[in-house]
């Protein structure tokens, strides 16, 4: 496509990279949207706003979900903002574009019963349980995003100290403090590490077994793995982790701002999907503690 502006995504995602030093993950889903937009749209220098209304139009009628085209156009405006600044475009054509709203689906968490399964049950498989049950534990007991818990270092965590520091989106860094079982896990499994290190130097604190920092897919085939082996179903993954954190926390304590907190949401609004989640553990305790909350046979 390179009537459409190879140069200029080129130039875009190196200034994400770069710059902005977004997550190679990241940067490849901006790379995506804005693919997937230019074969509809002129040449970037002449887009306009109807431009962009025809396109969320057309991907809608063939099948895009709201969320997926709120994202694209979330793309669009940050790529047209760099453009803007560079002096490649004038205005911002996808400024005041909104996309069709779309039912917002709860994250699905494991109950407390299902995540002792998880967790208390008897790694396997050796060194490569012990690194799996580090992984479960730090995930769980911190809410980390797959992509924090890859990046970690040796240096990272502070077994002393009982806390984590992690590098969220953003490049934002937070202090998380670790439980004792999640703190056990890791040392069972840097005793053993030594039996994976290739090169003495790697920093990476969950290594592969050829040494080097472990991949995303490897961390999401593992957790499927063991949580068929515990007696769940294969639809494990690290968010799913995640979620239960967040809801199992905001149950205990009810703090919205401290769950935004610990799981590094740069807005309230992120974090308040996970009261919804909360009701009926709301609606047990309203149930056993008020006077008034069931009526009783001789009040009808």
């Amino acid at each position: 496509m390179p009537e459409r502006g190879d140069d200029t995504l080129t130039a875009f995602v190196r200034h994400l990279a770069s710059e902005r030093r977004l997550s190679p993950h990241t940067v490849k889903h901006y790379r995506r949207d804005l693919e997937r937009a230019a074969p509809h749209l002129p040449p970037w220098t002449q887009v306009t706003v109807h431009d962009v209304r025809a396109l969320v139009a057309r991907l809608h009628r063939q099948g895009l979900g709201g969320r997926s085209l709120q994202r694209l156009l979330s793309t669009l405006r940050t790529f047209y903002t760099w453009m803007n600044r560079e002096g490649l475009a004038r205005d911002n054509p996808a400024l005041d574009v909104r996309a069709p709203k779309s039912g917002r689906r709860l994250p699905k968490a494991l109950d407390a019963d299902q995540t002792r399964q998880l967790l208390d049950a008897e790694g396997g498989e050796g060194p490569l349980g012990l690194r799996d049950q580090a992984m479960l534990e730090l995930l769980y007991a911190c809410g980390l995003r797959l992509a924090e818990l890859i990046s970690l270092n040796l240096e990272s965590i502070d077994l002393a100290g009982a806390q984590l520091v992690v590098t969220g989106k953003g490049n934002k860094t937070r202090w998380l403090p670790v439980g004792t079982p999640a703190l056990n896990a890791v040392r069972a499994w840097l005793k053993a590490r030594p039996l994976f290190t290739a090169d003495a130097d790697e920093p990476a604190l969950f290594l592969s077994r050829r040494g080097r920092r472990i991949s995303p897919s490897s961390v999401q085939q593992r957790l499927r793995r063991a949580a068929l082996a515990r007696g769940l179903d294969d639809n494990l993954h690290p968010h799913k982790l995640r979620h239960s954190f967040a809801t199992h926390v905001l149950e205990s304590s009810g703090d919205l701002r401290a769950v935004q907190e610990l799981l590094g949401h740069a807005n309230l609004s992120t974090t308040q999907v996970y009261t919804h989640l909360d009701f009926q553990h709301l609606a047990r305790i309203y149930d056993g503690a008020h006077p008034r909350a069931q009526r009783r046979e001789e009040d009808d």
